[in-house]
């Protein structure tokens, strides 16, 4: 994390598009908008942000996904397994997370009660 307040990690790529993950905070609640993969290249700015939001005192910390074009399984684990970390009362709330990240929780993780999916 640089001293902006942004999250990155990128591929070898020459298209920044393409294997590319930026972490945003946001500005209405606490939380971070995440733009980008979620993949093997970009796991470590992944999980950083899951890590600072599980130290967060915020009873619900948002991670607005809807600019999210690609997640894989790795992916969707390390936000399962950081969500069973979180203290009683906590919550993440997913806003707009792809299809696929959805069916993924509901397929391995349906009791996961500190994951809220919201539209």
């Amino acid at each position: 994390m640089d001293d902006s307040g942004e999250t990155d990690a990128f591929s070898a790529s020459s298209v920044p598009s393409t294997g590319a993950l930026r972490m945003h905070p946001l500005a209405d609640r606490p939380g971070w908008q995440a733009v980008g993969e979620i993949s093997l290249i970009t796991r470590p700015a992944w999980e950083q942000t899951l890590h600072q939001l599980a130290l967060s005192d915020e009873e619900a910390c948002h991670l607005e996904l809807s600019a999210i074009t690609f997640v894989d399984m790795a992916g969707v684990s390390a936000l399962a397994v950081a969500a069973q970390g979180l203290p009683e009362g906590r919550r993440i709330v997913l806003e707009e997370p792809p299809a696929a990240l959805r069916r993924v929780l509901d397929m391995f993780w349906p009791d996961l009660n500190t994951v809220e999916v919201v539209a």
